[in-house]
């Protein structure tokens, strides 16, 4: 029995796809490095400036759930040109922004083409290449999950060296337009199309589960705990996960099949990869605001220093793929794992106002040779375990949950950013801003540094999973 569905062009729909994800995740981060620019223009704090990369993420994660209907009601080239245009009329907006709240709303509409392209590669990918030309495929798509978020404030930082931010949209726009003439005609439908019926009470409840917690968390970098703009959202998040969950169970069509949670390395890998991105997302944040804000490099420079670790995740992100199906999970994860765990202990070591840039640098390619290890590899094991009618269910739920642990990774980035500050004030006066911004981008890395020891933990648990065929 064929292992993966006959298609005109492979290797072009792979490319699209992938491509089209590049710029959608490349977007999460692109205006990190443009966040100080941006705070000055629209005379905002930065608690709000990150609702540009927490919205965005937010957006994802309350869209991606909802994939499993979409590739059941729409052809793959239905899909790809209308995240495309969704993508560019976002980006469109955002450069027409008049004000802040524009902005915002641009990112918004960006986010909901990038929600449809996201688990739409994983879920073509799967079924197009065969099983043993899959460890290699896969290693391309950990290259394009890591190196969008990675490389958004390197690339920004460019862009914003030789024009305004606003051309970071421009080039995202021009970049979609093409795809849509070149990629989205050559679109071979891999869907099976059967129109479930959508349960709207799921999606109600997905919406307030998802959006209730990253909601929740983005604004603790603003208020307390204790205050009612963050318990009630987060208690309503959970709740509506709880029964959202339970729903899903009981449903004899459900609008994600939690059943694929029921395989050991599917989950095992799946809090892997969760781990990762919020570790992504979370080094993606800080690293721009302790180049420019603390050891006062401008963008093109702060981007060029976060260059050689993306350049070493690009150089061994396909090494990994492609020896994958020798080396395996169990090895890879475990030693990635370790490289992240060492590095966020240097990094707190380090991080100070006075701190040679070039320790940074290098720690910083330590971390990311890690990620080059862990993402692939979680990932692919992840959905080795799956049977093929369940690679829809099985990537929108990872990709679900990778979004809102991006999220996260954001917002708690910046509330410990803050806390960290409010911290070294209390114990050491406010006489020199670099030093409590340094105290606080050196808090927010202990964050990093919990994540990367329970990924580490967890790797122990990690068995070599055989992909499954029809």
């Amino acid at each position: 029995m064929e292992s993966h569905l006959k298609v005109s062009h492979p290797k072009l729909m792979a490319a699209v796809l992938m491509f089209g994800s590049f710029i959608g995740l490349f977007a999460e981060t692109a205006l990190n490095m443009a966040l100080t620019d941006i705070m000055e223009d629209y005379s905002i704090i930065a608690s709000t400036g990150q609702w540009l990369t927490t919205g965005y993420l937010l957006v994802l994660a309350i869209l991606v759930p909802l994939s499993s209907y979409l590739v059941r009601w729409f052809t793959t080239r239905q899909l790809v040109t209308a995240a495309l245009i969704i993508s560019t009329a976002g980006a469109l907006f955002a450069v027409a922004a008049s004000s802040f709240s524009m902005l915002l709303i641009g990112r918004l509409v960006q986010a909901i083409g990038a929600g449809i392209f996201l688990p739409l590669m994983f879920n073509v990918v799967l079924m197009i290449f065969p099983i043993h030309k899959r460890g290699a495929v896969m290693g391309i798509v950990g290259l394009v999950i890591t190196a969008g978020p990675a490389l958004g404030p390197t690339l920004s930082g460019l862009i914003i060296s030789v024009s305004s931010w606003k051309y970071i949209f421009v080039i995202m726009m021009v970049l979609n337009i093409i795809l849509l003439i070149v990629g989205a005609p050559k679109m071979d439908n891999v869907s099976n199309i059967t129109k479930p019926r959508i349960d709207i009470l799921s999606l109600v409840l997905s919406t307030v589960a998802f959006g209730g917690i990253v909601y929740a968390l983005a604004t603790l970098a603003e208020l307390p705990l204790s205050d009612i703009s963050i318990w009630l959202p987060l208690a309503a998040g959970i709740i509506a996960l709880i029964l959202f969950t339970l729903r899903q169970f009981k449903m004899t069509e459900p609008m994600v099949n939690l059943r694929v949670f029921k395989y050991p390395m599917y989950t095992v890998g799946t809090i892997l990869m969760i781990a990762t991105l919020f570790i992504i997302l979370t080094v993606a944040i800080l690293l721009p605001l302790y180049l420019k804000s603390v050891l006062a490099y401008t963008a093109i420079a702060a981007g060029l220093l976060m260059l050689p670790s993306n350049l070493l995740n690009i150089i061994l992100s396909p090494i990994v793929g492609s020896s994958f199906d020798k080396v395996g999970a169990r090895v890879y994860t475990r030693i990635g794992f370790t490289l992240i765990t060492i590095a966020a202990i240097v990094l707190i070591v380090i991080i100070s106002s006075t701190t040679p840039v070039w320790q940074v640098v290098a720690v910083l390619c330590i971390l990311f040779a890690g990620v080059a290890m862990t993402i692939m590899p979680a990932q692919t094991n992840a959905l080795n375990q799956l049977p093929p009618e369940l690679y829809a269910d099985g990537s929108a739920a990872m990709n679900t949950l990778t979004q809102v642990a991006g999220a996260a990774g954001t917002a708690v980035a910046i509330t410990m950013f803050t806390a960290g500050q409010n911290k070294y004030i209390e114990e050491f006066g406010a006489e020199v801003p670099v030093e409590f911004l340094a105290g606080g981008i050196n808090y927010a890395f202990y964050s990093v540094l919990v994540t990367g020891i329970i990924g580490l933990i967890l790797s122990f648990f990690v068995k070599n999973s055989l992909p499954k065929t029809k």
